[in-house]
């Protein structure tokens, strides 16, 4: 079947089409013909050598995937041949077909079509896990999302608005602050003209925000914790701007503080489960009702790997991009 393969490790040019063996399910595991599969900032890390799929998962790249289910496995229940699906991987989504533990496949959203479902599993997972079953953001506190304008920070703004939070956000040009604004974010901050701490000081009336979505890492560490209000909690699931900081404990004390590091990709197979439930019983309502949707930036298809990788490289898109077959 076809895939992406990838030459080693480094820039685009090391992506390229090629020929592996069609996957087989075990008796837990579903085959899924994939229609779409979405692009991560994770994809890239692992396209440049720094990411390394966990023991046991496909060598391909690819977190998340729309598509039909192709074969059942004999201990699978709930599913069978045709169902349309999407699926939260550990790896393999690049491909024309994928093999997914039966935990991790949903339902596509009632009202939403199947590409557009490739938008979901990683995004949705992430937010769900992180914001609410991890910091547990309540109605009427402060959300803080950096990076608003992806897949993710849409996505979180989204549903910080839905679940009646106030959103905050840092984004980095005029037209993303118009289009956070847009989804629902009631300050979007551009970090490149203003101290976005300050203005989240200033937005919050000094009380600082309960929950921090945190994708930088390192580089915002101080200003965010300065920026948490009293028993707030900061989640950090990036490092774009480095894996080590200074914490001033002092402030994290004073506040009452937590700061919490997650990831998605490692966890075992029943915690994905426990999430994808999560997400199925609490977040797909609120799409098939209109009040939460996945923004699709961009789509090219398979064989356009490298320009799909490179529009994320760009941080120019706005929410999701997808590759097609």
């Amino acid at each position: 079947m076809r895939a992406v393969v990838v030459d080693g490790a480094g820039g685009i040019d090391v992506l390229g089409i090629g020929e592996i063996p069609a996957p087989e399910p075990a008796v837990d595991e579903v085959v899924i013909d994939v229609v779409a599969a979405g692009v991560n900032r994770a994809d890239l890390l692992q396209r440049q050598g720094f990411y390394p799929p966990p023991p046991g998962a496909p060598g391909t790249i690819g977190l998340e995937v729309s598509g039909r289910i192709a074969a059942v496995g004999a201990e699978v229940e709930g599913w069978a041949v045709g169902d349309e699906c999407c699926a939260l991987l550990a790896g393999g989504g690049y491909a024309e077909k994928v093999v997914v533990p039966a935990p991790q496949v949903m339902s596509v959203p009632d009202g939403l079509d199947l590409v557009s479902a490739a938008a979901l599993p990683e995004v949705v997972a992430t937010v769900w896990s992180n914001i609410f079953m991890t910091a547990h953001l309540k109605a009427g506190e402060t959300l803080l999302v950096h990076g608003g304008s992806s897949g993710i920070g849409s996505m979180a703004i989204q549903l910080g608005v839905a679940h009646g939070a106030r959103v905050l956000t840092t984004v980095g040009t005029k037209e993303k602050m118009e289009f956070c604004t847009r989804l629902g974010a009631d300050v979007a901050i551009n970090y490149k003209d203003a101290e976005w701490a300050s203005v989240v000081s200033e937005a919050t009336k000094g009380a600082g925000a309960d929950v921090i979505l945190d994708i930088m890492g390192a580089k915002y560490l101080t200003d965010n914790v300065k920026s948490l209000a009293y028993d707030g909690r900061l989640v950090v699931i990036g490092m774009q701007g480095g894996a080590k900081g200074e914490l001033d404990l002092g402030r994290l004390l004073s506040r009452r503080g937590s700061v919490i590091a997650t990831g998605l990709r490692f966890r075992s197979v029943a915690d994905k489960g426990r999430i994808i439930a999560e997400v199925v019983g609490h977040v797909w309502p609120l799409i098939a009702e209109r009040k939460v949707f996945p923004v699709v930036h961009s789509t090219f298809p398979l064989a356009e790997v490298a320009k799909a990788h490179e529009t994320l490289e760009q941080s120019t898109q706005l929410g999701k991009v997808l590759l097609t077959l």
